[in-house]
């Protein structure tokens, strides 16, 4: 942030790093393990008194001294110039703590220099003695400066104490000293031997090139041993977090590390068969391909270690963006553009918003990512975002993606940057924040308070039945919305009445064929094992028929409703007209009732691809498909190639929905705690709007499914569920409680919102622990709080949608509608819609019964309150 950015969009800051360096570290590898070779070849020669050897070694130190000094000094040059342009901070941290050590290396590598050419051009001239004296002092300096430059690079990776105490010794013979320096000796020893079947099979003398070949063999394969177990030994001392980190949390350098382990027995054999007398046509070529697969070797442990420093430049101390660790939090409160020496635009407005966000960009991002360019193209990575969407993904990425240093910078520069990735480099924008509705025309059912002699309520079991309806690759939950009725007969003692009588439901006509428009039973095998017909639920329920009578209640269970009406468009609330007849099939009671159900679930905000239908919900194909790729990636699954084999899955299949649910692996995390749990990462600090990004329950949605009493009087979803982090957490915590350690893992990177520690949290099942309305109404009381969070019910029981007064079995929803909908209820959609059979009953969309309006089911004044204590009072919000 103190240094001007050296502007580079398709090379990166990685790209001419990664490529100088790789080349430079091979060839400084071959210098050190390559002088040693030169001796003992020299002494091999003396020994066996063989002239030929002699000149094969002056030979071959014509072609070390070219390829160390000319291509080993431009590289190292090259080296120092990118470092200090691409990270001119962390290149200062280095100097200013090695000083002493970079200017003892430069005296060993002016030794060097100064050995090799004495070396070369004293061939003949020096007695035996003298010249191999001299090649032992090239190669002494040359691996005194393979040690200081150890201690150097491994500091980055493992800087030890030094980040606590700046000690120079605790930084430079830091925990991986030692196995490192063992690991590159016997590293330069291998290199010495590939490049000298360079050099001995383009000898013209064919037995002194099977000779020396052989001599080269010798090189590679003797030492080979002990450089794997000095690998291990590097790998065992890293720190336990980083070593976690590098072999099992980075899938990327899965492929650098595979190919490390699949290129060392191709390097074991190709030694072996160079070995074997072979005409020189095929010992060059194969020493040449020997070489380059040295260099690859060398360069797939190279990102192996720069890729075990990420986040970091140097572990814990620098990120990758050369920000220091202990000004995060500053610059969180500041900002980077007021704090970035070099910046243009110092604050952020709508007009320089694209241009402070590349700003941006160059400053938190060019170090690691280029765009268009062949390493970490930064384009493919965020082609699927809508602004929002990045914003959500930065903020958490650093949890989730733990090669990713933290965002930096304040959540408005972090927008800005998300405008700039999302829309500057790929045209997409946030959804419209309103969306057009038109209120719904619905017709009134009659009702006489005279005459009648019968009340029938019915409701829908949950407020909104939300649910992807991309079942092509995979399903949350099927369609499948549940009716429920009660059929009061009107009295001094009214009578819930479940015999000898038939409750008949019929779907609103536009919406009883939505398997033409929907894949469900087309893969409702693969889904859920079960092959219902078109049209039928999974619990053979149709979409119009008779209720299913139970004691003082009739059900309609898993109704296939979606929100697709006949000609197109996107309805969520479908109606359901219910009749009741007595065995004679004279009609005693109709209402209506509202069967709420979304496909309005945001994926695509950060999955690519935008609303399947009407340009307002459902979920295409291109999301769905992405939604597997990144599961696939993240978790070692085929589910997107299983999907495209035909064979989709629901996430139920392996995630249980619960705790206690017979699906699943009971082994991994529950549905509801993997979703809220890895989410939560990317959506905090944000309030009810990261519920709204997912669920479809924003004001400015297409369903608006939070339409009840709470939303009218300012509440929102955090009111009773909690934040998304302190939801996210009770599921967790009673995942962590079970053992899978996964939880404990997710739980880590979230900080509670509503209370103060993390043990304060109260562990929860899905569908089971859930906000308690009594919680707040206390004794049916006005509240005297507007939060229930972390008071929980027990039970099933106990649950809003499954509670009925004590005196009669009379629902709660009966009265008051489902959660999210209570009376009185309204979106865009019309207040009718909501509040139908208060409408109905009583002429206001107010609870039925409420305002002493107990004549509605007993035919005498009411004194005493029968329901629940307090209802004979007026409702307040109204």
């Amino acid at each position: 942030m103190n240094y001007p950015v050296w502007q580079l969009d398709f090379f990166g800051g990685g790209l001419l790093i990664a490529a100088i360096a790789v080349f430079h570290v091979y060839i400084s590898h071959f210098a050190v393990g390559g002088g040693l070779f030169l001796v003992l070849a020299e002494r091999k020669a003396h020994r066996e008194g063989n002239p030929a050897i002699m000149e094969y070694v002056r030979r071959h130190a014509r072609f070390f001294l070219l390829v160390t000094m000319v291509a080993g000094g431009i590289t190292g040059v090259g080296i120092w110039f990118t470092i200090a342009l691409l990270n001119p901070a962390a290149t200062s941290v280095l100097i200013h703590t090695f000083v002493f050590a970079w200017a003892a290396e430069w005296v060993f590598f002016v030794i060097e220099i100064v050995a090799l050419f004495l070396y070369y051009y004293t061939f003949g001239r020096l007695s035996r003695k003298h010249h191999l004296l001299i090649g032992w002092i090239y190669f002494g300096a040359a691996w005194m400066s393979l040690f200081i430059i150890n201690g150097i690079i491994d500091f980055m990776l493992t800087p030890g104490s030094w980040p606590q105490d700046q000690n120079f010794w605790s930084g430079f013979f830091n925990p991986t000293f030692w196995p490192a320096l063992a690991f590159r000796s016997f590293f330069a020893l291998l290199i010495a031997g590939l490049f000298g079947f360079v050099t001995a099979t383009w000898s013209k003398d064919a037995r002194l090139r099977l000779t020396m070949t052989r001599y080269a063999a010798l090189w590679l394969l003797l030492p080979f041993a002990l450089f794997i177990a000095s690998g291990y030994w590097y790998m065992t001392a890293l720190p336990a977090e980083l070593r976690e980190l590098v072999f099992q949390r980075m899938p990327m350098i899965s492929y650098y590390l595979n190919g490390f382990l699949l290129l060392s027995p191709v390097l074991v054999l190709g030694g072996l068969l160079l070995a074997i007398r072979m005409p020189a046509s095929i010992t060059r070529p194969m020493a040449v391909l020997m070489l380059v697969i040295g260099l690859i070797y060398m360069g797939c442990f190279e990102f192996i270690r720069e890729g075990g420093r990420r986040p970091y430049i140097i572990s814990n101390y620098m990120y990758s963006n050369s920000i220091f660790t202990r000004d995060l939090e500053q610059i969180n409160q500041e900002g980077v553009l007021s704090r970035a020496k070099w910046s243009r635009h110092k604050t952020i407005t709508p007009d320089n918003r694209l241009a402070a966000g590349r700003e941006l960009y160059n400053i938190l991002c060019l170090s690691c990512h280029a765009v268009d360019g062949p390493m970490h193209n930064i384009r493919p990575l965020t082609a699927n975002f809508t602004p929002s969407g990045l914003d959500a993904m930065l903020s958490g990425m650093a949890t989730i993606h733990p090669t990713m240093p933290p965002y930096a910078g304040t959540a408005q520069e972090r927008f800005a940057l998300a405008t700039y990735l999302a829309y500057g480099l790929h045209g997409n924008q946030d959804p419209a924040k309103t969306t057009p509705i038109q209120a719904k025309e619905v017709e009134l059912p009659p009702f006489d308070q005279e005459q009648d002699d019968y009340v029938l309520l019915a409701w829908s079991t949950t407020g909104m039945h939300s649910l992807s309806d991309g079942f092509d690759f995979w399903a949350l939950q099927p369609p499948a919305s549940t009716i429920r009725a009660q059929l009061i007969r009107r009295g001094e003692t009214p009578e819930l009445v479940s015999e000898e009588v038939n409750l008949l439901y019929r779907l609103e006509p536009a919406f009883l064929d939505p398997a033409a428009r929907s894949s469900f039973w087309e893969n409702a095998q693969s889904l859920f094992a079960a092959s219902p017909a078109d049209n039928i639920g999974l619990s053979g329920s149709p979409l119009q028929g008779m209720m299913s009578p139970e004691e003082g209640s009739f059900t309609a269970e898993q109704l296939p409703i979606l929100p697709y009406p006949d000609g197109g468009g996107f309805d969520p609330y479908p109606m359901v007209t219910i009749e009741a007849r007595d065995p004679a099939g004279r009609v005693l009671a109709t209402t209506r009732v509202a069967a709420p159900v979304s496909t309005e679930m945001g994926c695509y905000q950060c999955h690519g691809g935008q609303w399947r239908v009407d340009k307002r919900a459902g979920l295409s194909a291109e999301t769905a498909a992405n939604v597997l790729a990144i599961h696939d990636r993240l978790s070692q699954t085929e589910l997107l190639a299983a999907a495209e084999q035909g064979a989709p899955r629901s996430c139920r299949s392996c995630h249980p929905a619960r705790l206690d649910s017979d699906g699943g692996d009971g082994q991994l995390l529950s549905l509801s705690a993997s979703i809220h749990g890895f989410h939560a990462h990317f959506l905090r600090e944000r309030g009810a709007g990261a519920c709204g990004l997912c669920h479809p329950s924003s004001p400015d949605g297409a369903s608006q499914s939070f339409r009840g009493v709470h939303d009218a009087i300012g509440l929102d979803c955090t009111s009773c569920h909690g934040q998304l982090e302190d939801h996210a957490l009770g599921l967790l915590k009673a995942e962590a409680l079970e053992g899978k350690a996964r939880a404990a893992a997710l739980a880590k990177g979230l900080a509670p919102q509503t209370v103060e520690n993390p043990d304060e949290i109260v562990a929860r099942q899905p569908w089971v622990n859930q906000p308690d309305c009594l919680n707040c109404h206390q004794e049916f009381e006005q509240p005297e709080t507007d939060t229930s969070f972390n008071q929980w019910t027990a039970a099933e029981d106990q649950l809003y949608r499954n509670r009925s007064d004590e005196s009669s079995a009379l629902f709660c929803q009966a009265c008051h509608a489902a959660a999210h909908g209570e009376y009185p209820a309204a979106n865009d959609y019309g207040q009718l819609v909501h509040n139908l059979q208060p409408l109905q009953y009583q002429g206001n969309t107010l609870p039925l019964g409420s305002e002493l309006n107990c004549a509605l089911c007993h035919t005498v004044a009411m004194e005493d309150e029968m329901h629940h204590p307090n209802m004979l009072r007026e409702f307040r919000n109204q």
